[in-house]
This record gives C-alpha cells, sequence and structure tokens, in this order.
C-alpha cells in the first residue's frame, strides 16, 4: 500500500485532481471539507512526493495557487487502486 494515498484527505485530493487539469486551494477545500492548514499539510506531503504539482500565481493582485496531478500521481494511484482490488479478491 502506498502511504501518502491511505489519508482519506490526500485521497480525496487525488480524486478530485483526476478530473480536472488544475483545482484551485480554495476549490480542494470545499471539496474535501477540511481546514486551510489541515490541507496544506496534506498537499504539502503530496507534492513533496512527487504526486502533485504546485503552481502559485496572482490573480486580480491576490496569490492563488493552482494544483495538478503529475504523472507520478497518476501512476502511484492506479497502483493503489489495483493492491486495493487485490485485497477485496482475496
Amino acid at each position: 500500500m502506498d502511504d501518502l494515498l491511505l489519508s482519506k484527505i490526500r485521497l480525496g485530493v487525488i480524486a478530485e485532481l483526476l478530473a480536472s487539469e488544475s483545482v484551485s486551494f480554495s476549490e480542494l477545500q470545499r471539496a474535501t471539507q477540511t481546514t486551510n492548514g489541515n490541507l496544506g499539510a496534506h498537499l504539502a506531503k503530496l507534492v513533496e512526493g512527487g504526486y502533485v504539482a504546485e503552481e502559485k500565481t496572482f490573480v486580480n493582485r491576490r496569490p492563488q495557487t493552482r494544483y495538478s496531478l503529475t504523472e507520478t500521481g497518476r501512476t502511484a494511484f492506479k497502483r493503489h487502486l489495483r493492491e486495493m482490488q487485490a485485497l477485496l479478491e482475496g
């Protein structure tokens, strides 16, 4: 099992990113229903693990951070799903 994907919040982030090219921090916060600090900590782990890419920009002079799933993250998620499926079948 992939330790980074055993967290409900991190798995929720990956699920949101699978469906979009990129997602803002506030969109991920709404989707995962967690606090700024908690989500930030989980995102930091995913970024550090290479599963998620982070892009910081300014929109109307306000900072905005967007996240996208990397190929490493997509591959890890698929592997995690296969391992979960094997557990169910085994």
